[in-house]
């Protein structure tokens, strides 16, 4: 070994002491960085010099070297987080689509369509026991437009709703358009880093960020490959491929009232549909599906058909029960309510009578006291296929509907959160554990000081004072 191969094993000590500081500082700075993934110095210890001319074979190996720089993350748990994810953002989306149906519907309530239905029945009870009473016949008719502006008031809020979550639908395919995007430029960019022997833990954090992104906004499946890119798939299909990413369009109309679906398709391929199966974005497509003839349809336009279905019905059997009978003067009564055909039925709901005198209370041929047909009126809301049996089946639907809803947001998100904790717990900075680190790195660095600063001080005497023993 050469005199000055002690030189070579301090400096080569030091150059690890020091990257392991640096690495450590690297991790106690970003403690609370969401999504970095904590880092290791890798080194091995070098094997003795080979043997050239006039060197002689020696038993003491070359020091050590740094052989990289780990990235302490699990893919399995990585891959556990964005199916979990996927699953999550799914529920959440209806769960809260739900939630904002049944803040529409306001049930139960005095001012929600129930009891606005109860006070339009029972306003005709009055009228049948009072014909003879104005008062009576006021009430029936203020009772009948705040049934109609209830009707109307829900039917507004869950178009608003249909257009709310129809804005999310373009503002999610955006977000996955431009994640995936990154995620394919990461690609380039970490191959290229790798393949010129340079470290990219950083990068690949940045790039595990966006694929749990792309996991819970549109439920894709992420998978390392061998050259160290990145796939991205959507059911299959890849959206990332490489340092190639597809573009997704979104199609369908931009109002409810057409009820044609509203769908997310390929822009190289324009008509194909994609078929999401997880994510806010299935969802959100979900929720805002047609209704159809079985009630199966997105839970927005079933709701909307509810509505439109009640306001139907009901100005159908109160104009059946109003044209059945007379005013007090003996004429033959109207229709009650009117449907404007160019709005949904319960958007365009009034009352028609505008006088107390036109609504019907009597029989045909009785007395101009009699409340025969007041009466049956009131019995309309009672009847076995009455407007409120089947706006109570409906909310029951609805109810029922949310709470499986909501069960199924409470078990995802605390599947999400479990396998969040697994992967902190795997990858996160433990600041104990740093601080014994940085605490070993300064030791050996100060070691490995110690050992050039005695070959220096050796190498000293050999050469400046070797053969000067005795001399003046």
């Amino acid at each position: 070994m050469s005199s000055f191969a002690g030189l070579q094993l301090a400096q080569r000590g030091l150059g690890a002491a020091q990257q392991t500081l640096l690495i450590a500082a690297q991790n106690v700075d970003n403690v609370a960085t969401p999504g970095y993934t904590r880092q290791r110095v890798e080194q091995s210890a070098l094997a003795p010099a080979a043997v050239t001319r006039g060197s002689l074979a020696s038993p003491v190996g070359a020091g050590l070297t740094v052989t990289g720089i780990s990235r302490l993350g699990d893919a399995l748990l990585d891959a556990g987080v964005r199916t979990s994810a996927a699953a999550a953002g799914y529920a959440e989306v209806r769960a809260t689509t739900y939630g904002s149906l049944e803040d529409a519907y306001g049930e139960p309530g005095t001012t929600a369509l129930s009891g606005r239905l109860s006070a339009f029945w029972s306003a005709w009870s009055d009228l049948a026991n009072n014909p003879d009473e104005p008062g009576a016949g006021v009430a029936v008719l203020q009772a009948g437009r705040d049934l109609g502006a209830s009707l109307a008031t829900a039917r507004t809020a869950v178009t608003t709703q249909w257009r709310d979550r129809r804005a999310d639908v373009d503002a999610l395919t955006s977000q996955v358009n431009a994640a995936a995007g990154r995620l394919a430029e990461l690609n380039r960019v970490i191959g290229s880093t790798t393949a010129a022997g340079g470290t990219a833990n950083e990068l690949i954090d940045e790039r595990a960020r966006l694929a749990e992104t792309l996991a819970s906004t549109a439920g894709a499946t992420a998978q390392l490959q061998p050259d160290g890119g990145m796939t991205v798939r959507l059911n299959g299909t890849w959206l990332v491929s490489g340092t190639a990413a597809r573009v997704l369009t979104v199609t369908g109309p931009a109002d409810p009232a057409s009820g044609a679906p509203v769908r997310v398709s390929w822009q190289d391929t324009p008509g194909t549909p994609v078929a999401l199966t997880g994510g806010e974005l299935a969802a959100t497509l979900s929720v805002l599906a047609p209704a159809d003839d079985a009630g199966t349809g997105g839970p927005i336009a079933e709701a909307a058909a509810a509505l439109d279905g009640i306001a139907g019905d009901l100005a159908t059997a109160v104009n059946t029960a109003h044209n059945a009978g007379t005013t007090r003067s003996g004429s033959p009564a109207g229709d009650f309510f009117a449907l404007d055909p160019r709005r949904p039925a319960a958007a365009g709901l009034t009352v028609v009578p505008t006088d107390p005198a036109a609504l019907a209370t009597a029989a045909r041929g009785s007395g101009p006291l009699d409340g025969t047909a007041a009466a049956g009126l009131a019995r309309v809301g009672s009847g076995p296929d009455s407007p409120d049996r089947r706006w109570a089946t409906a909310v029951a639907a609805l109810g029922a509907a949310a709470r499986s809803a909501t069960g199924q947001q409470t078990i995802t998100a605390a599947a999400a959160g479990a396998a969040r904790s697994s992967q902190t717990s795997s990858g996160s900075v433990s600041l104990d554990e740093e601080n014994v680190t940085l605490v070993s790195a300064q030791y050996a660095y100060q070691a490995a000081a110690r050992v050039l600063t005695t070959m220096d001080e050796t190498l000293d005497i050999l050469i400046n004072r070797t053969g000067t023993v005795g001399l003046r």
